[in-house]
């Protein structure tokens, strides 16, 4: 039924503290959790170059390598092979790519689509790159991703080789990431750095990030003031430094402004309360959007800029609040990587 190539995933802050094996089945659907295991023990998973045990605990930043395998060897530990790609989602999923070239491929991800298999996920971006596969049946690798709720930006590469460069150049931070979000009120200052200790905190389905300035770990982000509507709300453009979970998100609430759409940190313990947001136009999905990635190809050496333009629903409350939804410009042009 065919060869699923070898991959490269790096750790997320997400995955931090996994142990390895569960991460293989929440985070690699397409293998057989049978045939997973006899892999692991066979050791040709690796970690940072090392075998994988099953038993380790992973760590934000490592890199995992996930070995070739048959997807017809699904057939000899008595699980189903992952389906195929149906003409629905291969269309849709090609209709997604706003870049390919150099071997690296970058789609605008929609709001409402999980980028990788879990708990109550049906539908995902992993199970539909099979559809942008080259002519050699080579299906592209993810190499980061964004929560299901936000949309933008993703980077694929289409080898092995091209994946561990680009894991690497986020690792050690040599992309710069802006993202814009509408948020509730203006942040004051108009622009600046918010910098915190975060850790996860709640239960099952109900992990949020919370500030620890002890235990937590350290993350920075840079904001700027585009435009704002009164005092109601802002157009924010941001640059997350560090990359850990629901950066951005936390950081908008720890200014005071939330942003809109964002269930999750809502600024619900605000004191006083915020008043309700209520603007004709603008709808309650989350309003944050990976705008633009901007890095030095790890091959050529030369200038790569991807923009992603923002999709309808936010276009539409952009334009509400007479915010310029096609603006071109870097806030953060002269701040140094």
């Amino acid at each position: 039924m065919g060869k699923v190539p070898e991959n490269y995933i790096t750790i997320i802050e997400d995955d931090d503290g996994q142990r390895f094996d569960r991460w293989v089945k929440k985070r690699v659907p397409a293998m057989p959790y049978g045939l997973a295991q006899k892999l692991i023990r066979k050791g040709a998973f690796k970690i940072d170059g090392k075998k994988a045990k099953a038993d380790v605990k992973l760590s934000a930043g490592q890199q995992v390598r996930i070995p070739a395998y048959e997807v017809n060897e699904a057939s000899k530990s008595g699980e189903k092979a992952a389906p195929r790609v149906s003409d629905r989602d291969a269309a849709f999923v090609r209709s997604l790519v706003i870049y390919d070239e150099g071997g690296i491929i970058a789609i605008n991800k929609p709001g409402d689509l999980a980028v990788q298999g879990g708990t109550g996920q049906k539908r995902y971006l992993d199970a539909m790159l099979p559809a942008l596969a080259d002519k050699d049946g080579v299906v592209p690798r993810l190499v980061h991703r964004l929560d299901k709720d936000t949309s933008g930006v993703m980077l694929l590469a289409r080898s092995a080789k091209m994946a561990k460069a680009l894991g690497e150049m986020f690792k050690t931070r040599a992309m710069r990431k802006i993202y814009w979000a509408m948020t509730r009120g203006v942040p004051e200052p108009r622009d600046g750095t918010i910098k915190a200790h975060l850790i996860k905190a709640g239960g099952l389905n109900q992990e949020r990030m919370v500030v620890d300035p002890e235990n937590g770990k350290y993350s920075e982000t840079e904001y700027t003031v585009m435009d704002f509507a009164h005092v109601q709300a802002a157009f924010v453009a941001f640059w997350p430094r560090t990359g850990r979970t629901h950066q951005i998100r936390v950081h908008a609430e720890l200014l005071g402004t939330p942003i809109v759409g964002d269930g999750k940190y809502s600024g619900r313990h605000y004191d006083p309360p915020l008043e309700p947001f209520d603007a004709s136009g603008v709808s309650d999905v989350l309003h944050l959007h990976a705008r633009r990635l901007r890095f030095e190809h790890p091959i050529t050496h030369k200038p790569v800029d991807i923009t992603a333009p923002l999709p309808p629903t936010l276009t539409k409350g952009w334009k509400a609040l007479g915010f310029n939804a096609k603006d071109n410009s870097d806030p953060f042009e002269d701040l140094d990587l």
